[in-house]
């Protein structure tokens, strides 16, 4: 039974399973890179690595004891002779796992078993990288105080630039905003001056803006036209305005402009319509 035994049986009895790992371990120390399975792999490298430190003692006594588990002449002798020496200084870690994905057919996980130390490319590449570092730390040193340098030289004209460029802006600035407070203040003048036409019995709100339209916005302009001038203005103007007597509204309006709004008052009772 396999009461607390909870490594990987790879689905195969104990003798199957030790002699494939046997065979495997003699392939991965003999070409030192096999494709397997990753569950086959991790099974592997719990197999192999105890034998590879055992390697780092060259003594008959090991050499059996390799020999025991490897049963290979040729892979006992590649690990003592080749191997040992690379992975003398090596406190473990000899083996290293790289995924390759998965098997068309039972999609099983793949993965490529290689011994670290023998990587060539991985470990040039890793080389010529601390190469540049090291050579980049000191040019990069030299830049920075070529640059810290030069760096006042070249702040100062941007510094005038900006100033002028300010100063500039500001005198523009300063000559725009009278006009715009003329503007303003003009604006306010024409909007504080104009009456309330509608106040004149007779003139509605439409006709109150057929007369601003015109240029008679106050109660002392409108005093100041005559009944025939107001009417062609009305027929002038868009709209159906023939019905309206205009007579009244001249005096209407030079009372309205003297202030005499009581008067204004009483005689507007007294109309009908403005008439």
């Amino acid at each position: 039974m396999r009461h607390g035994k909870k490594f990987n049986h790879l689905g195969r009895k104990k003798g199957h399973r030790e002699a494939m790992l046997s065979n495997m371990a003699s392939s991965l120390l003999t070409h030192k890179r096999i494709f397997t399975t990753t569950a086959k792999a991790k099974a592997l490298r719990v197999y192999v690595e105890p034998l590879i430190t055992k390697s780092k003692d060259n003594t008959t006594h090991s050499r059996r004891i390799v020999f025991g588990y490897l049963q290979s002449k040729d892979a006992v002798n590649e690990l003592f002779t080749s191997i040992a020496p690379k992975v003398a200084d090596r406190p473990g870690g000899y083996t290293r796992i790289l995924k390759t994905g998965n098997r068309l057919g039972d999609n099983a996980d793949m993965c490529m078993m290689e011994l670290v130390d023998f990587n060539d490319a991985m470990l040039e590449a890793k080389s010529s990288k601390s190469k540049a570092k090291s050579g980049s730390k000191r040019t990069r040193r030299g830049k920075k105080t070529e640059t810290s340098a030069a760096a006042p030289a070249t702040k100062s004209p941007k510094k005038e630039k900006v100033v002028e460029e300010v100063v500039e802006a500001t005198t523009e600035t300063v000559e725009e905003t009278p006009v715009v407070e003329k503007t303003s203040t003009t604006e306010k003048a024409s909007e504080a001056k104009a009456d309330d036409l509608t106040k004149i019995e007779g003139i509605g709100p439409k006709m109150a803006g057929v007369f601003t339209d015109a240029g008679i916005s106050t109660f002392a302009i409108l005093a100041e036209k005559t009944a025939d001038e107001l009417k062609a203005v009305l027929d002038a103007a868009e709209g159906n305005f023939a019905a309206h007597d205009p007579k009244t509204w001249p005096e209407q309006a030079k009372m309205a402009a003297d202030g005499k709004w009581d008067e204004l008052k009483k005689w507007q009772d007294e109309l009908d319509g403005g008439k």
